[in-house]
């Protein structure tokens, strides 16, 4: 018992050099404190005496090894070329990601400069990652959506020393603002030949050749320095509310969360396939399909670039991917195609899915209360329905379907319950390398977030007397800090270490995590009342399902009001059209109305629909805790949101203060005033 007290009181008060695996040492950089800003500055980790949290720590590339060595020959990446599939192995990956390494250095890559990745997903995307860390430089993601002007703040803001992009299409955006980039010194494109040959700009094969004259040991001597306390990889915030933020991840913020998140939903070695098609620039697809894939020996299927057009839906169906996360946008649209084809079916087969959705959420619910019994019929129901469902999806062999990056309706939960398909909903931010909770098969209760990470602790900071509080986080997820913003760090972590959400939240009676809203997303009216908007709008789009987004608005006003659009198909370009859904197609035709564009309903003023609505918000309205949580005005836009018009960031979360400044005048105009006359200016007025 002496020794053990001893080897904790070591780990505690010299984590330089914590023991490993098979007796190896993890070297720590010298770091005082919990946080830094600055790209070369380690920090201090948050190690706990037992438990997972006091595990050695790694770098990415002593956790990438642990992989090759044990599962070199499985596959790793796959992604399709002229219609089939290409497989990479592990040992493969591996020795790209090292002739990667080498070509940034003959680059020019210095240690912590950052290498921007401007793409899709690929292959290409995680090597170039990958290769980066291992050449000490500084990972960052570029949403594919950014603009030149966004493009160049990143790069600026992590002094990238090299661009990667996938095509000529982003390669234009980054031209136009090379000269601007002081540090740049070259450009990869991943995809296709170039378009016109030009300085410092080259190929994928061409970068791949070109640090062949690096020695490996010149590699290896830099990759044996690295420390798994330093910063290895930036991921931007989406800027929803000023400049993006750079949120420093060490090689332990990612290692460790990896290893911890992967254990808590029973992941087994060697046995998962996922898809990999939301943005990699963003926290939660980089640490699944990248990190927690690695740690694992999972395989990486890539989707095509236009996944979220339609082309999803194929690629699961091909993969049968062992778990899936969407955004919630994707499981409703997922819900739509299925209420699409269930409206077309004949009467018997409505009766049957009805009798089989019922029975199918009495199963789900009762799976999540611990009860395993099922409902009498469920396995006639499992083979007529179920089973057809998830073969249809491409979900059959999915042990775990996931949600996360933004809240879902409880309407799209119990939709896929009554399916036999329960969706766990995950909870964190880029700030605590993805995941703080999470749900899974043993742990979940439906509109929670699921339990905290193990090893992890939250605080409830300042609780109301409901329980309700600020959401802190504490454990080895939590971020470094903020590049080359000490303010906002602060802002985020108290002296104390804890991070700091801005979400609100509560716990159940079981240590479930119930998110109840956002501190800045509050609507404090002009009598002083605090209303989470959230919970209204979700109300609203479940009681009238033509109802595509609902953005409730009335900070500092009298009364509350809201921002409405229509489900409207997408064009190839991601932008909202005017055509209806078939689903609000049949909606309208529900309700008497022919229309099948959004500016029909809108510019006859169409009655019933107008009606429908308004009911629907009486019904809200009727539920609602005080007068002034009631909406008293409404209008409907000329078109829905979408990423590519600014509205939505990338994983489809509502971006209130762009869509605020955006529709300004929308509504100003539930809130003009009239004046009276002895109030009007004095000075000659000029009419029209």
């Amino acid at each position: 018992s002496n020794l053990i007290y001893f080897c904790t009181l070591v780990k505690l008060l010299v984590p330089q050099c914590v023991t490993g695996d098979k007796g190896s040492y993890v070297h720590l950089a010298q770091a005082q404190e919990l946080w830094s800003t600055a790209r070369d500055k380690p920090v201090k980790l948050r190690m706990e005496a037992s438990g997972l949290g006091s595990e050695p720590p790694m770098t990415i590339h002593q956790m990438f090894m642990s992989t090759v060595q044990k599962y070199g020959d499985y596959p790793a990446l796959r992604a399709k070329k002229d219609g089939i599939w290409v497989t990479l192995t592990y040992k493969e990956y591996y020795q790209h990601a090292r002739a990667a390494a080498k070509s940034f250095l003959k680059l020019g890559l210095e240690r912590f400069h950052g290498v921007g990745i401007l793409g899709f997903n690929s292959p290409e995307w995680f090597i170039a990652d990958v290769g980066c860390i291992l050449a000490g430089g500084l990972a960052t993601g570029i949403y594919t959506t950014n603009s030149p002007e966004a493009c160049h703040y990143v790069a600026h803001n992590c002094e990238a020393n090299v661009l990667v992009v996938e095509n000529n299409k982003q390669l234009i955006k980054i031209l136009q603002v090379r000269d601007q980039l002081p540090h740049l010194k070259a450009i990869v494109q991943y995809k296709g030949e170039l378009e016109q040959k030009l300085p410092n700009v080259y190929t994928w094969a061409e970068f791949m050749k070109f640090g062949a004259s690096v020695a490996d040991s010149e590699l290896d001597v830099l990759i044996d320095s690295q420390k798994a306390n330093e910063c290895c990889t930036l991921i931007y915030t989406s800027g929803t509310t000023g400049n993006p933020k750079g949120v420093m991840l060490s090689h332990d913020n990612i290692t460790w969360t990896a290893s911890a998140a992967g254990r808590m939903i029973n992941l087994k070695m060697a046995e998962e396939e996922l898809v990999s098609y939301l943005p990699l620039s963003h926290v939660a697809a980089q640490v699944q399909d990248m990190w927690i894939c690695m740690r694992f020996a999972g395989i990486t299927s890539f989707a095509e670039p236009d996944a979220l057009k339609g082309s999803l839906a194929n690629t699961l169906r091909d993969v049968r991917p062992t778990s899936f996360l969407g955004v919630p946008r994707v499981w409703e649209k997922m819900q739509e195609a299925m209420k699409a084809v269930g409206a077309k079916s004949s009467v018997t087969k409505k009766k049957i899915s009805d009798w089989a959705k019922g029975i199918g959420l009495q199963a789900s619910y009762n799976a999540m209360n611990g009860d395993s019994s099922v409902p009498w019929g469920f396995t006639l129901a499992n083979a007529l329905v179920y089973k057809n469902v998830r073969k249809a999806l491409g979900l059959d062999r999915c042990r775990s379907c996931f949600t996360g990056a933004a809240p879902i309706t409880k309407d799209t939960l119990e939709y896929f319950m009554s399916l036999y398909i329960p969706i766990f909903e995950l909870y964190g931010m880029s700030e605590s390398t993805g995941p703080h909770t999470v749900s899974w098969a043993e742990g979940y209760r439906i509109m929670s977030c699921g339990k905290v990470l193990t090893g992890c602790k939250t605080k409830l900071d300042k609780p109301d007397n409901d329980g309700i509080g600020e959401i802190c986080f504490w454990g080895r997820h939590v971020f470094m800090g903020y590049l080359n913003m000490p303010e906002k760090t602060e802002e985020a972590l108290d002296t104390d270490g804890w991070l700091h959400s801005g979400d609100l939240g509560k716990h159940d009676e079981d240590d479930f995590l119930f998110i109840t809203g956002r501190i800045k997303e509050l609507i404090i009216t002009a009598g002083g009342e605090n209303v989470p908007p959230v919970p209204i709008e979700d109300a609203l789009k479940e009681e009238v399902s033509i109802i595509s987004n609902a953005m409730l608005v009335g900070d500092k006003k009298k009364f509350l009001s809201m921002l409405l659009t229509l489900k409207c198909n997408i064009d190839d370009n991601g932008d909202a059209t005017d055509e209806l859904t078939p689903l609000a197609v049949d909606y309208c035709q529900q309700h008497g109305v022919i229309a099948s564009k959004v500016s029909e309903i809108i510019n006859k003023k169409e009655p019933a629909i107008y009606k429908a609505i308004q009911e629907g918000i009486d019904r809200v309205n009727a539920k609602a805790t005080s007068n002034a949580q009631r909406v008293q005005k409404w209008t409907i836009l000329q078109r829905d949101f979408s990423i590519s018009s600014g509205e939505l960031g990338p994983t489809m979360k509502l971006k209130r203060p762009v869509v605020s400044k955006m529709y300004e005048e929308d509504i100003n105009k539930f809130y003009d005033l009239f004046i009276p006359i002895d109030l009007l200016p004095s000075v000659p007025l000029k009419w029209p």
